[in-house]
């Protein structure tokens, strides 16, 4: 047959068949009625024979690899297989795709569409299912722009011609149920530009597992369900009042906290055991990860997510992370989420351009790009974005039982103009910098997530002074439980790092944090933003000696523990890390053989047995009833005094920021009796110099407002912490 007739032989949607270019190959492939008798059409590009089983032989289209017959007695089959040879000379047997109707209701499409299915990971992606008794997968993608979509895997030779998928029309998304699929596999989705016609390779959206970076191919698995044994802690949870319980953070990096023998990542499982029993033994009430959503750049710190549904592959699979949070609730520590709903990487296997237009993120790179950060900003007017989005919140809640999400960089979300010069940046409707659309994603993210999962908290990471972050949406607010307190960070390692000699000169620091302590709901966060970039470690921002040094570390962590607010601390600060944080290496745990970082552990140890033991420390964080001055004006002396309180208990807290020990300093107290040192961060068990009180009896004499008082020596540059 010479080459025009090979042209005759094909018609046009044949053509494109082969070609890989048609938007509908379920109108030409699989079973159709031609001619008034029910005929079947399939492409098999790997194909020498082809069978139905029960009928007979295909006969091939010749010089193609399309193969028809037509199928008598269609009416009593329900579907039919298809077997034979391949070229290689295998043995193929499995039903055709393309003889199976879509397997997406309308109402999950108009859900999504209208951004409002908190479940849609379950119908997009990929999904073990069954159709009339047939075992297989159901792959569904979100690509409204494309001229066409493909699942390609090792199971189809990574071949875009095998399994184009069909259009479900105005919802934009693409489909297919591939029968006989329910081994491990691997897949993506190949997709036709419908502008430039370039072909582009994508992961799955919605991809639940992927390959171990630098591969990004998503991961099927037979669906296994995992036996939780967290039921208590979950029941518990619903009801759980975090506003007047102990919040004690322990923020990690994964990768970085703890590595094998060889510098190897460690599996979820080895860190249930290692890494709880280190947070139990510290009595830190949670630990929050930096993001293990999964990612391509290890040095993002996970920051950088391309799987916003898929815990990263670095530490196994997801049945193994769920293994880590169930063992975290059996020992009762609390599980957070480091959430990036800002940003994402330009990547071109992810997301960025997914369909060949500008899908998640903006056309307009004054809109649509981080400048700084060389990331793309997601699009929160398109519903079916904030729906990606909302899913992802639930679906780590839901799916992982976390208990909880904290959300980096709310504050670039909230502004137009964030980061920006000032013609790089496009006003709202009404002039201003405010980013409506994102104010808008996040109020439905809190109210989603509160309604969803009570007893869940949503953090955020914001740093300006928008106004009512944490009060509730129906008040104006954006929702969220918990915001980070930078302003205070910020101001008290500011302090902190002036020699004492100096710190008489910005008292100011350590007491105006307390004029804005209750208008939102605060976190203290001394996180990993404030040991990496040649900041240096936290004990590197200490002045003075070596002595000084671990004092003033010591006195940092004890005012933060009596202050008013949940708490936060990075992996390695606990025990004064001298070095900055390495995200490609282990902790350098070796410091523990010294006796003044030892002392750093243990007082971490004993400031959060202070602080979960005493309701006065965290019965009031978030109200001015918890708290009251003693005296915050000596500044000559550099020292403040305060009282946290409830109606049945009083503790006094004392600080000294000089390294001059201070004998026969004179404080009011609220009531007559002994007082008793409860705590001392001067403690010998901590390398200090042990200079304390054990415990003192109140005089009638009236100060600072209180009708008795009590004298005291101060230690240097420490904390003591006095109970009636």
């Amino acid at each position: 047959m010479n080459k025009q007739q090979k042209k005759i032989t094909l018609d046009s949607d044949s053509i494109k068949i082969s070609e890989a270019t048609h938007h509908d190959p379920f109108s030409i492939l699989g079973r159709h009625i031609k001619n008034k008798q029910t005929q079947v059409k399939v492409y098999l590009p790997y194909a020498e024979t082809v069978s139905i089983t029960g009928y007979g032989e295909l006969q091939r289209m010749t010089d193609t690899d399309f193969f028809e017959a037509p199928l008598k007695s269609a009416k009593t089959l329900k579907h039919y297989e298809l077997h034979g040879v391949d070229k290689e000379g295998h043995p193929f047997k499995f039903y055709d795709p393309y003889d199976f109707p879509s397997q997406l209701p309308e109402f999950d499409q108009h859900l999504f569409s209208e951004g409002k299915h908190w479940h849609i990971y379950r119908k997009l992606g990929a999904h073990s299912y069954k159709v009339d008794g047939i075992n297989g997968i159901h792959f569904a993608v979100w690509a409204p722009n494309a001229q066409r979509v493909s699942v390609i895997g090792d199971f189809n030779h990574w071949d875009g011609r095998c399994n184009p998928m069909r259009n479900l029309g105005r919802c934009g998304i693409w489909e297919i149920f591939i029968p006989n699929l329910d081994a491990v596999c691997l897949y993506k989705f190949e997709i036709l530009n419908a502008e430039t016609k370039e072909i582009m390779t994508k992961v799955d959206p919605y991809g639940q597992e992927f390959e171990f970076r630098p591969q990004t191919a998503s991961i099927i698995r037979q669906k296994k369900d995992y036996q939780w044994k967290d039921s208590q802690w979950m029941k518990q949870r619903c009801k759980h009042d975090w506003l007047h319980e102990p919040m004690s953070i322990y923020e990690v990096h994964l990768g970085s906290w703890q590595r094998d023998v060889r510098g190897n990542f460690l599996n979820y499982r080895e860190l249930a055991s290692q890494l709880v029993e280190y947070v139990k033994e510290l009595g830190f009430t949670h630990i929050e990860l930096l993001p293990i959503t999964e990612h391509p750049l290890d040095a993002s710190w996970g920051y950088q997510t391309s799987g916003y549904f898929a815990p990263t592959s670095r530490h196994g699979s997801p049945d193994d992370f769920r293994y880590f949070v169930d063992y975290c609730h059996e020992n009762e520590v609390g599980i957070i989420l480091d959430w990036v709903p800002a940003h994402f990487p330009k990547d071109s296997f992810a997301l960025a351009r997914f369909d060949g237009s500008a899908l998640y993120e903006h056309e307009d790179p004054r809109k649509g790009e981080h400048r700084d950060w060389g990331t793309l900003i997601y699009n929160y007017s398109r519903n079916e974005v904030k729906n990606f989005l909302l899913a992802s919140a639930v679906f780590w809640l839901e799916e992982f039982h976390l208990d909880g999400l904290r959300v980096d960089a709310v504050a670039s979300m909230l502004y137009l103009d964030y980061s920006r010069e000032e013609n790089d940046w496009i006003p709202n409707m009404y002039g201003g910098n405010e980013n409506l659309e994102a104010i808008d994603f996040l109020r439905d993210l809190n109210s989603v997530t509160h309604d969803q999962h009570p007893g869940t908290v949503i953090m955020a990471e914001e740093s300006t002074s928008w106004p009512q972050v944490t009060r509730p949406t129906w008040t104006g607010g954006l929702g969220f439980s918990m915001k980070w307190n930078m302003g205070w960070m910020h101001d008290i390692l500011s302090y902190m790092s002036l020699d004492s000699i100096h710190r008489k000169h910005h008292h100011d620091q350590l007491t105006f944090g307390m004029l804005y302590a209750f208008t939102e709901n605060f976190v203290l966060p001394f996180s990993h933003d404030e040991v990496v970039h040649g900041k240096g470690s936290l004990l590197s921002k200490m002045p003075g000696d070596e002595w000084q040094k671990f004092a003033n570390l010591r006195l940092l962590y004890s005012f933060m523990f009596t202050y008013p607010g949940k708490k936060l601390l990075f992996q390695g600060c606990e025990f004064g890390q001298g070095a900055e944080w390495n995200f490609n290496q282990a902790l350098d745990w070796f410091q523990l053989d010294y006796p003044q970082h030892k002392g750093i552990q243990t007082l971490i140890k004993d400031l959060n047995k202070l602080y979960v033991k005493h309701p006065a420390l965290f019965q009031h964080d978030f109200d001015h009833e918890g708290f009251e001055w003693i005296d915050c004006h000596d500044i000559q002396q550099s020292v403040i005094s305060y009282r946290r309180k409830t109606a049945e208990e009083d503790l006094v807290i004392v600080l000294n920021f000089t390294p001059n020990p201070r004998e026969n300093y004179r404080i009011g107290v609220p009531a007559e009796g002994t007082y008793i040192e409860i705590f001392n961060s001067d403690s010998s068990y901590y390398w200090g110099s042990n200079v304390g009180n054990g415990q003192v009896i109140s005089e009638p004499e009236a100060w600072m407002n209180n009708p008795h008082s009590v004298t005291l020596t101060l230690p240097p540059l420490a904390a003591v912490v006095l109970k009636l």
